[in-house]
Formats: C-alpha cells, structure tokens, sequence
C-alpha cells in the first residue's frame, strides 16, 4: 500500500466500514419508495424528498448554477410573471396532449433533458431515466457526458428512441466515435450543445471540493453515513459509473475537466461540418440570441433548444422563457423550437407552448424523481406534468395542443391596473 494515493476503490472500502452489513441488508431488502411516491403531488415535493435522500455535495451538484445563481432563479420568476387569460365554454372533456416532435409521435410534448453524471444520483443513472421516459411515451434526450453508455440507454428504451446530446471536444476521434456509437444504436436525433465554450462558475462545487472521479474526503464520508440508503446503492454497485468520462486519473474539480474537454474555438464551421456527419435530424441546445437561430436553421439543423444550461453558464444570461418569443419569430416554421429550462408544473409547460415551443425539457425535476424512488420516480415526475398539463389545458378552454396560442398569454408586466 505504502503512500501511494488512494483509488477509488479503497475509498470505497473505508467508506463501506461506515455502514454496517446489518443495515446494508436491511435498506437492500426495502421497497422503498414507493408509499413515499403516493404521497407526492408535485414537483416541489419531490424536490423536497431529493434533498433529504442525497448527499450534500451531489445534492449541490444537481441544483446550483454559476456564480449568484441569478440566471437560475430568473427561470423560475419569468414563467410566473406570465398570466394566462383563458377561454370558456368550450367542449373540454377529452384534452388530447399527444403531438409529434421532429416527426416523432409522443404522448405529451415533454421531454426529459440531459443530465450529466445522472448515476450519481442513481446507479442506474440514464438507464432509469430512459425506462421511465419510455412508460411515458415520451422522449430522452441522453447527455453526451453520461454516466451509462449509449448502448445500455438504448437497450432500456421501448417505443420513441432516445436523442443524443452532444460536445464538440477537442478530441474529434472521441467526437466520432460517439456519433458512430449513437447512430449504431439507434438514437433517432442529436442535439449539439452549443453554450459551453468553457465551464460556468459553479460555486457551490468549488466550496464542496467536487472533483472527477470524486475525491473521498472525512466530509464526504460524513455525509454518505447521513444518508444510508443512497451510500448502500452506491456500495452495491460498486462505485460511481461514468460510461464516457474517464473513470480513472487523479481527480480534477469539474471545471478543470470539461475546460480540458471543450474547445472553445468552435465557430458555426464546426455546426456546418456535424451536418455533414450526422444524417439524422440535428437540433442545437443552448440558445438565446434570435440572430444565433436563424444563423442554425440556415445551417440546416432541424430544431432549437432554447436554454441557457439550466442557469449554470453565464450567470445573468436571460431565462430561457423571456428569450423563446424571438428565437420563434426568427426561425418561423423552418425549424422546430423547444425550450429548456425552468419547467416545474404544467402550467409552464402551456405557457412555453402557446408562445411558439413544440414542446419542453426537464431536467432537474427528473433527478428528483430518480433520487426519490428510482425508475418510478422519475415516472412519477412526468405523470405529475402531465395531470398539471391536462388540468390546465381544460381551464384554459383548450382541446389541443394545437389550441394553446399567443393570445392565451400577457405578461404580468403589461396587464392593466386595477
């Protein structure tokens, strides 16, 4: 052994010394969840049960943004400055949520967004998420730095096949190879990550020491004994997967690695040559500027997420709803427009639509439902959407997804006085 650093698995091994083999018996013989599940109504809810089921510093990871966490909050506070005005006296007794995204029939315009490094919430990670996606009838738009591989998120999806999402890294062999991997397997779309020329200033991670592969500290011991359950999923699976991240190597704080990943001269040459790669529909993700979209759509994607990384890029950049309206009069209809960012209840998810959005992604919310109750909790979280959606586009007078339409919408700003 002498002075040599530690790997990671004699990290586990201490680690595992902390938590008895009664009590790892015993959280392994439990169904849990699935009473707790019952008991939830919203997505606030089951936020609340992530908090108190992961460890701080994952926990930290999934929910902080760059620097002040302004752009964050923003996501929240613009959708709620959006009133609806609804229309009455219409037959709504069957609202139909089902719609087609790049051609794609789905049961609701929702879609689960990616997420990096989703086993640690989870061992099964992605591969819970698809599974749930696909009980939905949805999509899963999987992320190029997952934990689980393409081929296993494929293998667990049934019905719409996955999209991959990707990074132009420095590395275009590596670049290849996972458009190589996803084409084999079938994923039916890629979405090319464009607001990542360098890591955004997450604080909360520098404060917590988060590295990859993750550093075992007294402080992060301490707090997976705070947490057994997720610490006996862990043990069992036998650590932290990371499907195409190295696994391996001194660990890096995040920023380090994605800074040493991304290339930050990409220019729209990059985007123009990925069309050529890729023959399958192509979306971008991370935009705001109405210019940027046009610009995409003239060099032939098939569609725009507009998002602004979940606010953990550029802090102060504009919520993703405020920035949909123009991004949707710049591309018309020569491309679709999806919006990521902020989604927490149906009624946003009305709001995003009647605006111009074919449909929206959720992120956060899914690993809540993850760490909550597994593959049925991230099931959970879309049905939650989807009842939200229902009900609101009943109240709103709307029997389809086709009816939700500008005028359903005014910002709070400019209503009238009373």
């Amino acid at each position: 052994m002498g002075d040599r650093p530690a790997r990671h698995g004699d990290a586990l091994s201490f680690l595992a010394r902390g938590v008895t083999r009664e009590l790892r018996d015993r959280l392994s013989n439990q169904r849990a969840g699935r009473s707790t599940l019952r008991g939830i109504h919203n997505i606030a809810d089951m936020q609340r049960e992530a908090q108190r089921a992961l460890p701080r510093s994952v926990l930290d990871f999934i929910e902080g943004g760059a620097e002040d966490e302004v752009t964050i909050a923003r996501n929240r506070s613009e959708f709620e400055q959006l009133t609806l005005i609804p229309r009455v006296l219409r037959d709504v007794s069957a609202p139909d949520l089902a719609t087609r995204i790049l051609g794609q029939p789905v049961s609701l315009p929702l879609l689960a967004a990616p997420t990096g490094l989703t086993t640690m919430v989870h061992p099964l990670g992605e591969v819970a998420v698809a599974e749930a996606v696909s009980r939905a009838g949805t999509v899963y738009l999987m992320s190029g730095a997952a934990g689980q591989s393409p081929e296993a998120v494929a293998a667990a999806t049934t019905g719409a096949r996955p999209w991959f999402q990707l990074y132009l890294w420095r590395d275009r062999g590596l670049v290849r190879d996972l458009l190589d991997r996803a084409d084999r397997a079938g994923f039916a779309a890629l979405a090319l990550t464009v607001d990542v020329p360098r890591a955004g200033r997450r604080e909360r991670d520098l404060r917590n020491g988060f590295t990859i592969p993750p550093r075992i500290t007294p402080g992060t011991i301490a707090q997976g004994l705070a947490r057994p359950r997720w610490s006996a999923r862990f043990l069992r699976s036998g650590g932290l997967g990371l499907g195409n991240i190295d696994r391996e190597g001194t660990p890096q704080p995040w920023s380090v690695r994605v800074n040493s990943q991304t290339d930050p001269s990409l220019t729209w040459a990059e985007l123009e040559w990925l069309r050529g790669e890729w023959s399958g529909p192509l979306l971008v993700k991370g935009v705001l500027h109405p210019d940027d979209a046009a610009r995409a759509v003239d060099c032939g994607v098939d569609g725009v997420i507009v998002s602004n990384h979940g606010g953990r890029q550029l802090d102060g950049a504009s919520s993703s709803i405020a920035a949909l309206p123009g991004v949707v009069e710049a591309i018309g209809d020569r491309a679709e427009v999806l919006l990521d960012g902020g989604v927490r209840r149906g009624t946003d998810i009305a709001k995003a639509l009647a605006l111009g959005a074919r449909a929206c992604l959720v992120g956060r919310p899914m690993l809540y439902g993850l760490a909550a109750g597994g593959v049925d909790g991230a099931e959970r979280v879309i049905e939650l959407l989807r009842a939200e959606l229902e009900t609101a586009m009943a109240l709103l007078g709307c029997t389809s997804i086709g009816e939700l339409t500008p005028d359903l919408i005014r910002s709070a700003a400019a209503a009238p006085r009373v």
